[in-house]
């Protein structure tokens, strides 16, 4: 999608519970102990504690078969950055985007067991003799997820979920004659391609123009231009007189997710919905500004068609019929309500410059009756998410990594050139894991299915494991499409926009020496028009909604995440941390045909992205993060700046309540924030304290711990052997010998650290979630109620004033997010 997420618990009988308390006790220990194996074995430690930059240090388990047994760090990073390749990165972008795989679709099967074998041949694993696919809800899927942090080999696996969706069957658009005379005009709803785009102009047709989670209808009309049919366009028509009951309303792509375009139609009475894709939109990359369209120049095919779901994304994600528990094939199901009841399509410009010229000067339907027909095929389909496991030494700490695969056709850029980032990173790190490597964290890379749709297949595996996530999970990567044009651009959770950044800026620039890939986040197109006459006509509505989505960014270049990527459930309903980044066009580069035939991989090679560079520089931006990630002793968030960042959303609310006067008062919330700052700065000080005391009781006494190494050993076997209660009682509260316990003391401090940083994002988490879309439960950052894809800050907070104008709702508000900054900041104090 991209843009150009419980079962019955009882509690168990004495003996069970004290099982759970023992397994919780062996989980810390063998992390422990593990750890002091691992230091006290390596014969590099002692330069480690003096040589290694970023606090990445001492994290490599030992592997004295390999050739490089201690790699990490620096020397892991470097080796890394080798490894993502163009011709690699173009051989797998072939492989993927040279035919349709549609979510649900045969081709799409193909690809989840393609990147299936990518990770099994990177990481050594053989293949059984039958697919590892399992359906979800069964106890193989329900094992493999919740092993995670119990394997010590690389594993991977298919889980197929089964949620409801949707195929075109007939579709057409007609403008019929008064009194049933006949049809005055039928819409050629079909992309028009030819060979010189191969795979285009073979498939032009194999996966018609539809929305997806559109339902079935017959409806007739007159039409209504809806502008970008955002919020404040309706409202424009209601206030100018318009009434939309019975009408179809034409919609110019941009601005706001699609599918609220037609809620937005729907709620005023409209009885079907059309959007078209507008050259003004396009820049300054138009056939009016003198480029030739595509596949002949770089401006829009007029017959291109942008596909695309329009379910409604600010209400929830995922399988409409299964909110908040994942779509197992047996699932009850219930009558989604996050999907319109009203008919749409989506029409080419060419077929909506036709409406358009039927509109008088005053805007009115001037034209005959519009017929819209939309027959499809809705019933439970299966799709499959892809995921891949590289154990490490911390098992209850995981880093996921993750990526769509489903496309809408082909799918060069979306999702293909994320797809082929992430397996440039796997490659990296298979290179890694080769030579030695091992990570310090758990490190899972996971292809969504079904993201096309709503999020379907991310949103699934989120609720189906929501415990697990919450309880594991410390951070979350995101690729949607990685490449459509020169600009990088990344957002992410504020805790961690200084990693993104820092890390950025020590990934090399896709094609300019002495540069960085954050220096490429002002990167451009150079196409500024070739008419004759040195007119140049340019759409400034569309510069403006380009530069307010740019002003988003916080104040150090990271903008917060809103939704239309798999980030969404880890984030907004599980509260934890993620980013997404990629390189888009600006309004001066070669026209992106999103959702079209024409996203193909001629167009990729030819235009967004020649030798595939930039490819392989999101590949070893995300492949540092990764590493970073999981190899760091202390997590990299940035709780302080978090802190900040609510005193700067809370700003913007009280720019919108000024007109309240005194009715809001908003002082209480700022004095929880400013409390929580204060406690921030504190856990600052704590995170260096803690791992500087850890290194230096590993420098001093390094030596003496390599004495005892056989006692480690021993440790290590007999909690994997022995399963006896009281046999594991009496081992803990043996007598270690005074460096061990003295390193248990420094390695606690850390993972108390630790936890409280990846309490942060749990900790804007509301059960009761976001009024009217409960789903959301993130009460610092959700999708806006009517953007979709953009992101509104304090949004129950916000919406109260926007648009429910109800100052005794915003006060309500205002104290929900108060009590939950009190308990954050109660959690993250450092302990005494």
């Amino acid at each position: 999608m991209g843009k150009p997420i419980l079962p019955i618990q009882t509690e168990g009988t004495p003996q069970t519970q004290r099982s759970s308390r023992w397994s919780s006790k062996l989980v810390k220990l063998g992390v422990f102990v593990g750890l002091v194996y691992y230091l006290g074995t390596s014969s590099w430690l002692r330069k480690a504690c003096h040589t290694h930059e970023n606090h990445q240090w001492a994290h490599s388990w030992v592997n004295s078969g390999s050739k490089h047994p201690h790699l990490w760090g620096k020397k892991a990073e470097e080796l890394f950055l080798t490894v993502p390749d163009p011709e690699s990165a173009i051989a797998t972008s072939r492989l993927l985007a040279t035919k349709p795989h549609l979510a649900g679709s045969p081709g799409d099967l193909d690809t989840a067991k393609d990147f299936l074998a990518i990770f099994q041949q990177e990481f050594s694993i053989t293949p059984p003799a039958e697919d590892p696919i399992f359906a979800a809800g069964s106890s193989e899927s329900q094992h493999a997820t919740h092993s995670i942090t119990k394997v010590h080999k690389p594993q991977a696996w298919i889980d197929t979920y089964y949620p409801v969706m949707n195929t075109p069957l007939e579709r057409s658009l007609q403008v019929l004659a008064a009194e049933g005379r006949g049809v005055l005009w039928d819409a050629d709803l079909v992309e028009a391609a030819d060979e010189t785009d191969p795979e285009a102009g073979r498939y032009m047709d194999a996966v018609p123009t539809f929305h997806g989670l559109s339902p079935e209808g017959d409806v007739e009309g007159p039409v209504v231009n809806g502008h970008y049919c955002r919020k404040e366009d309706y409202d424009a028509l209601v206030a100018q007189g318009v009434d939309l009951t019975g009408t179809i309303v034409l919609c110019r792509y941009g601005g706001i997710f699609r599918g609220l375009k037609v809620k937005g139609g729907q709620d005023l009475g409209a009885v079907g919905v059309l959007i078209y894709s507008d050259p003004r939109d396009d820049g300054t990359v138009t056939v009016e500004n003198g480029y030739t369209a595509y596949p002949d120049g770089p401006a829009r095919n007029p017959t291109s068609v942008q596909r695309g779901s329009v379910q409604f994304l600010s209400v929830y994600p995922g399988d409409p019929t299964t909110p908040g528990y994942p779509s197992y094939e047996n699932s009850t199901r219930t009558e989604g309500t996050n999907i319109p009841t009203i008919p749409s399509l989506p029409i080419s410009w060419a077929n909506a410059e036709v409406l358009l010229n039927s509109l008088s000067e005053g805007g009115r339907w001037a034209g005959g009756t519009v017929r819209l027909l939309n027959k499809v095929d809705t019933k439970v389909t299966p799709i499959w998410n892809t995921m891949g496991v590289i154990p490490g030494l911390i098992k209850d700490e995981v880093v996921v990594v993750g990526n769509h695969r489903d496309a809408w056709v082909m799918g060069a850029t979306d999702p293909t050139s994320g797809t082929v980032s992430v397996a440039e990173v796997v490659r990296g790190l298979g290179a890694l894991y080769r030579e030695g490597w091992r990570p310090l964290r758990t490190i899972v890379i996971a292809t969504w299915d079904a993201e096309e749709y709503g999020l379907i297949g991310s949103t699934e595996w989120g609720e189906d494991f929501a415990d697990w996530i919450q309880e594991n999970v410390v951070a979350y990567l995101n690729l949607d499409s990685s490449v459509s044009g020169p600009r990088f651009g990344v957002g992410g959770s504020p805790l961690l926009s200084h990693f993104l950044k820092t890390t950025a800026e020590d990934t090399p620039h896709p094609t300019e020496e002495n540069k960085s890939i954050w220096d490429a986040r002002q990167d451009g197109g150079t196409l500024f028009g070739n008419r004759t006459d040195g007119v140049i006509i340019f759409d400034k509505e569309v510069a403006a909604i380009r530069e307010l989505e740019i002003s988003a960014a916080d104040s150090v270049g990271v903008s917060p995440l809103g939704s239309g990527s798999d980030y969404t459930v880890f984030l907004q309903r599980l509260g934890i941390p993620s980013t997404n980044e990629g390189f888009g066009s600006t309004l001066n580069d070669p026209v992106y045909h999103y959702h079209s035939v024409y996203d193909s991989e001629r167009w990729q090679e030819l235009y967004a992205d020649p030798g595939f560079h930039r490819h392989v520089a999101v590949a070893k931006h995300l492949g540092l993060l990764t590493l970073r990630l999981s190899s760091a002793v202390v997590l990299p968030f940035n709780t302080t700046h978090y802190a900040y960042e609510l005193e700067n959303y809370l700003s913007l609310v009280e720019s919108i309540a000024l007109d309240k006067g005194p009715e809001l008062n908003l002082n209480p919330l700022r004095k929880s924030i400013y409390k929580l700052q204060k406690v921030s700065h504190k856990l600052d000080k704590e995170k260096v304290e803690a791992e500087q005391e850890l290194k230096k009781v590993i420098k001093q006494y390094s030596g003496y711990i390599h004495r005892f190494r056989h006692v480690v050993k021993e440790i290590l076997k007999r909690i994997f052997k022995h399963k006896d209660d009281d046999e594991l009682e009496a081992l803990v509260d043996s007598k270690w010998p005074w460096p061990l316990k003295k390193l248990a003391k420094a390695v606690k401090r850390v993972r108390s650290v630790n936890k409280k940083l990846t309490s942060f994002e749990r900790g804007l988490i509301s059960e009761d979630g976001i009024k009217d879309r409960e789903w959301y439960k993130h009460l610092g950052v959700a999708p806006g109620k009517w953007l979709g894809y953009g992101a509104t800050t304090l949004p129950g907070l916000t919406e109260a004033l926007t648009y429910d104008n109800d100052v005794k709702l915003a006060r309500h508000e205002a104290k929900r997010i108060k009590d939950l900054i009190d308990d954050l900041t109660d959690d993250i104090e450092p302990d005494d």
